[in-house]
């Protein structure tokens, strides 16, 4: 303890921001040499005994399943290390400094009492079939269709969501953290180059090693994620006890009473409280951050989704999700799977106090940092510079004390430029934070629906007329409570979200007026939408954090972590992609395949899928995808609804009908795809919700006439590669993740 303290006394006293050269060469030793440590444990053991057979089908099994024997602290970790990733610490306290605030936490402390049922109700059912991947499960159960199905779809959304999020996110820390940093002529500031690095190392030695080498480094990665994380806490706490009142005082939540005064002579907690607690809901500055209730409308996570939709996506990702639990299925026996998926239970208990806390006081302490890389993201991918140009831009922030020195000019194309027949959605912190800049768009977006060049459809000269009255009565009093001392920033965003809700429902009006088609002087015409303007960047939260924080000394050590955490993620999801795509369609189709052979094509599969995931990657610095963490949990919905509905069925239904298996996972895409194109405004935790009521229901129907018609209950084959006795002393560990989580709910609520 006083070795720890030591240490973060002395990077303390060290500049901020700094990356010296023995950080990066203990940085480089440590990511080098924890890989090669798991490529090492994951070499073949020279075996004395046994045909070239067994050894193949050994070989097969090591590369895909760690060879069954992995024990309870190695399913623990690796369960951890794989899921708490950038994905988490960009994505979950990207969500925490925008709006949510604690209610993000939910994913995480329902994911303990998830976990918890998982190890007792789902592992045992998987182990005793003895799969290879989850998928395989329905073909013993329903049918080979219904694995085909689940197959293609888990690869489709594995590799195209959470991998590609995985390299992107990781990237995001590398290039804020490293802006301004070059090397033989490679600027560690850009996402595309942040973005291969992470493809090519998480690729390397998944390809050598297979699970056994992810699960090896992700013993290592787990632990130190968690210490690394402990760390930042630590360090953002502090910053804020010592931090300028007045600064924060203009980060407050818009309906806190405290001044700065109050703040000044307040001790931490007593200032996290009065910066971030209030009793209204809404856009960030503007709800209670510090509760896990939010309101029914809200458009992430409404209270009713803990009813229900929550648990859908949780009890899918820890319980069917294949990079998850092929760890699981990798046990030594049912006992040691269970052991480890409580362990892991407990550890996500105490996630949210390493990224949700730092997340919320990212935007308090460096408002102004998150508010640069907006003014970026507007630039470089939006249409900011159609209404305002750099230079003068640059000006307008410079009292503020921001610049415009980040922005690549070259990414400011004159298609950016151009906005004809173009409509522009904003934010309220954009509005708050640029006013007149806000009333030219929204005015222009007004002119390109309303206007005398308008569509025909949509053309209107007397709501046009009522529209700029509404347009000018809002900013009046947006700009006089600019000239108003007494107010900040959070209370202009409240006073912004009229005018921001007018000009979005505007903007639906249009786009469901060119479902139709929009003519112009008889001419068909279409009215594209541009990428929302944000007025801050919310995925930059935690990079940020790191950025001001690290210190000589420490930067190394916590950046290898979450370096280390990305990587550990990427190679397990290529890894369970790998094995999807050999296991459960090539060895479909070349049932011949020798195990070596098999191991061949999942090494191949790696590589492709990693190439796949990389391109998408690429796109997902878009503001059009509303932050990394809603695109993964928002894209899930596509597959998550319907493989619960059916693998609850298939576990606790025997008597359920066999065509329900392929049925429900392709009743769930179109349901999906009918709300989210159609019914969008639906938070996307509810459209689950119902999804998952509706094929629930025709599973239950299609049960009772199954049975009614003298449908036999289905027997599933047992194979007896592990060991089923389950653990009765891990139940009252169990137990007892469930009475913390509730007690965290009890104090949040």
């Amino acid at each position: 303890m006083v070795c720890i303290n030591t240490i973060l006394a002395a990077a303390e006293s060290s500049p901020s921001g700094a990356f010296g050269t023995w950080d990066l060469i203990l940085f480089c030793v440590a990511v080098v040499g924890v890989i090669w440590l798991g490529i090492w444990k994951a070499r073949e053991p020279k075996a004395a005994e046994g045909s070239e057979g067994d050894k193949e089908e050994k070989g097969a099994a090591d590369y895909f399943l760690a060879g069954r024997g992995l024990t309870w602290w190695l399913v623990g970790f690796s369960l951890i290390a794989a899921n708490i990733s950038t994905e988490q610490f960009v994505g979950m306290s990207g969500q925490a400094a925008d709006w949510l605030g604690m209610a993000i936490a939910s994913y995480e402390w329902l994911a303990a009492i998830t976990l918890v049922v998982v190890a007792f109700c789902f592992l045992p059912k998987l182990l005793r079939g003895g799969v290879y991947t989850i998928p395989e499960f329905l073909e013993y159960r329903f049918s080979p269709l219904a694995r085909t199905l689940m197959a293609l779809a888990t690869l489709a959304v594995l590799v195209g969501v959470p991998t590609a999020s995985v390299i992107y996110s990781g990237s995001k820390v590398i290039s804020v953290f490293f802006q301004g940093y070059s090397l033989m002529g490679l600027d560690f500031g850009s996402l595309t180059l942040g973005c291969a690095i992470i493809a090519f190392c998480g690729a390397v030695y998944v390809f050598v090693g297979g699970l056994k080498a992810c699960a090896w480094t992700d013993l290592i990665w787990g632990a130190a994620l968690i210490v690394g994380g402990g760390v930042v806490a630590y360090l953002v706490v502090n910053q804020l006890a010592t931090a300028d009142a007045q600064m924060l005082w203009d980060t407050r939540a818009a309906g806190a009473t405290h001044s700065a005064a109050d703040i000044q002579s307040a001790g931490i907690w007593d200032r996290f409280q009065y910066l971030n607690s209030d009793s209204l809901s809404g856009a960030n500055g503007v709800g209670d951050k510090l509760h896990m209730v939010r309101p029914a409308d809200d458009p992430a996570i409404p209270w009713t989704a803990l009813m229900i939709g929550l648990w859908i996506p949780n009890f899918f990702y820890w319980g069917l999700n294949q990079y998850i639990m092929q760890r699981t299925l990798a046990s030594k026996s049912l006992a040691e799977g269970q052991k480890g998926i409580v362990f892991a239970a407990f550890l996500k208990l105490l996630i949210p106090f390493l990224v949700v806390i730092p997340g919320i006081l990212a935007y308090n302490l460096y408002s102004g940092d998150l508010r640069s890389e907006g003014v970026k993201k507007n630039f470089e991918s939006g249409n900011l510079a159609a209404f305002v140009s750099l230079e003068e831009y640059g000006k307008s922030i410079a009292k503020d004390g921001l610049s415009i020195s980040g922005i690549d000019q070259k990414k400011i194309t004159n298609e950016l430029k151009d906005v004809t027949n173009k409509i522009i959605p904003v934010t309220p912190q954009f509005v708050a934070l640029h006013p007149d800049i806000s009333e030219k768009i929204i005015t222009h977006n007004l002119e390109t629906i309303r206007g005398e060049k308008a569509p025909q459809q949509t053309q209107n000269s007397a709501k046009y007329a009522e529209g700029k009255a509404k347009i000018k009565s809002e900013f009046d009093k947006i700009h006089a409570d600019f000239a108003d001392a007494s107010t900040n920033r959070s209370q202009r965003v409240a006073l912004a979200e009229d005018v921001t809700k007018w000009n979005d429902d505007l903007l639906k009006e249009m786009e469901t007026a060119s479902k139709s088609g929009l003519t112009v002087a008889g001419a068909a015409v279409a009215i594209t939408k541009g990428n929302k303007l944000v007025g801050y960047d919310f995925d930059a939260a935690f990079p940020t954090l790191l950025k001001n924080l690290l210190r000589p000394g420490l930067s190394w050590f916590v950046l290898a972590a979450l370096f280390g955490a990305v990587v550990s993620s990427l190679a397990s999801m290529l890894n369970s992609a790998s094995t999807i795509f050999t296991m459960d369609i090539y060895h479909k189709l070349r049932r011949q395949a020798a195990p070596g052979e098999l191991v061949k094509v999942g090494k191949i599969g790696v590589v492709v899928c990693v190439v796949i995931a990389f391109v998408i990657s690429l796109q997902l610095g878009n503001p059009k995808f509303g932050g990394i963490f809603t695109f993964v949990q928002e894209f899930q919905g596509f597959i998550s609804p319907g493989a619960l509905c059916v693998f609850l069925f298939g576990f606790f239904v025997p008597k359920c009908p066999r065509f329900f298996g392929w049925f429900g996972i392709a009743l769930n895409v179109v349901l999906y795809s009918v709300f989210l194109l159609w019914f969008s405004d639906i938070a996307f935790l509810n459209r689950m919700a119902i999804c998952f009521g509706i094929i629930a229901a025709i599973g239950i129907v299609s049960t009772i006439v199954n049975a009614l018609n003298g449908g036999k209950a289905i027997v599933l084959p047992v194979n007896n590669k592990v060991n089923i006795e389950s653990s009765s002393s891990t139940k009252i560990y169990g137990v007892l993740v469930v009475v913390a989580t509730v007690i965290l709910y009890y104090i949040f609520w």
